[in-house]
C-alpha cells in the first residue's frame, strides 16, 4: 500500500525549484499558481536567499506549490492518481498539499488558502517574541512533561524520538538552559510558535476564508495531523486545517495510521527528506524515496508502479 507525503516549514532550501523549471509546462503551471498566492513563486524558488524563503508568508506558498508540482509530475492523471495512492498525508502546512492532491479542493485555491494561512502566521508571530526547538531523544511522555512544566507546547510530536517545543524565547532559552534527561535540544530556525495558542489570531483570520471555498470529498483516505485518524469529509478536513493552526501535529500518530493501514512504500513530494528521515525510523520494512530533484521521479515511477493500487 502507498502513502503519499508533502513536509512541512523548514524543509525548502535555496535554488531548489531550480531544476523543475526545466520540464515542460513547469514555468507556466508555477505562474498561474503565483497569480493565486500573490507571490512570484519562481523567484523566490529560484533566487531567493535562506532568509527570504525563512519569511513565513513566503516560506508555505512556496512549500505547497512545491509540493503539487512533484506530485503533478509523478501523477499527470489526478483522478486516475487517488485509485493508485492508499493514502495521503502532510505534515503542517503540508496538509494543504496532501488536501489538494487527494481533491477535496483544487491547487489554485490552495495557494489561496495557504497563501493567507501564512500571512495570517506571520503576523501572529509578531504579536510576541517566539519560537521552536526541536528536542532529540528522552522518554517521549517524561519529554512532555518537563515541557509541561516550562509552560512549554510539544507543537510537533513526531514520533522516532522528536519533539518540537514552541513557545516564548525566554521559556526556550530556560529548555536549553534545562532540558529533558537523554535527550538533546535545537533551536529551530523559524519565525515563531507555531501549533499553539500564540498562533489563535490566525485561525480567527482564516475561519472567515472558509465559507469561500469549494470543498470536495477525499478521493482517496486523508490522514488527519489533529488525531492521525483517516477523515472523509472534505469539510471536516478543511475544519481541521484551520483548527491545526493553534493545535500540535501529532504525526506519530499519522505513522501508526500508515502501519494500521498495511502501507509498504511511502514517498515524500518535493523538496523531500525529513519525512522519510522519521519513518526509516518509525516504519522499519517500509520502502521510502524523498523526491528532491526531476532526477528522482524515475525511481519514484517505479515505487509507485510496485506498490499502487491495481484495480
Amino acid at each position: 500500500m502507498l502513502v503519499i507525503v508533502a513536509p512541512g516549514q523548514g524543509a525548502q532550501t535555496p535554488g531548489f525549484l531550480t531544476p523543475w523549471l526545466e520540464l515542460p509546462g513547469v514555468a507556466d503551471r508555477l505562474a498561474g499558481w503565483s497569480d493565486a498566492a500573490g507571490l512570484d513563486l519562481a523567484r523566490y524558488g529560484t533566487k531567493a536567499d535562506a532568509d527570504e524563503i525563512r519569511d513565513t508568508a513566503v516560506a508555505q506558498p512556496l512549500l505547497v506549490a512545491a509540493g503539487l508540482l512533484a506530485a503533478r509530475e509523478l501523477f499527470p492523471d489526478e483522478l486516475a492518481a487517488r485509485r493508485v495512492v492508499g493514502a495521503v498525508a502532510g505534515h503542517s502546512v503540508g496538509e494543504i498539499t496532501a488536501a489538494a492532491a487527494a481533491g477535496v479542493f483544487d491547487a489554485h485555491t490552495a495557494l489561496r488558502l495557504v497563501a493567507a494561512r501564512g500571512r495570517a502566521m506571520a503576523k501572529a508571530a509578531a504579536i510576541t517574541e517566539t519560537g521552536m526547538s526541536a528536542v532529540l531523544g528522552g522518554d517521549p511522555d517524561a519529554v512532555v512533561a518537563h515541557l509541561a512544566g516550562l509552560g512549554l507546547t510539544p507543537a510537533n510530536i513526531n514520533g522516532a524520538g522528536q519533539i518540537v517545543a514552541a513557545g516564548t524565547t525566554e521559556q526556550l532559552a530556560a529548555l536549553t538552559e534545562n532540558k529533558p534527561e537523554k535527550a538533546r535540544v535545537i533551536p529551530l530556525k523559524v519565525a515563531g510558535a507555531f501549533h499553539t495558542e500564540h498562533m489563535a489570531p490566525a485561525v480567527a483570520e482564516l475561519e472567515a476564508l472558509v465559507p469561500g471555498l469549494t470543498i470536495g470529498d477525499p478521493g482517496t483516505r486523508y490522514v488527519s495531523n489533529t488525531d492521525g485518524q483517516v477523515v472523509g469529509s472534505g469539510a471536516e478536513i478543511v475544519r481541521r486545517l484551520v483548527a491545526q493552526v493553534s493545535n500540535p501535529v501529532r504525526w506519530d500518530l499519522c505513522m501508526e495510521t500508515f502501519q494500521q493501514l498495511g502501507v509498504t512504500a511511502l514517498v515524500e513530494v518535493l523538496p523531500g527528506g525529513t519525512l522519510t528521515g522519521l519513518a526509516k525510523r518509525a516504519l522499519p520494512g517500509v520502502k521510502t524515496l524523498a523526491v528532491k530533484t526531476p532526477d528522482d521521479l524515475e525511481a519514484a515511477r517505479a515505487i509507485i508502479a510496485e506498490h499502487g493500487t491495481h484495480e
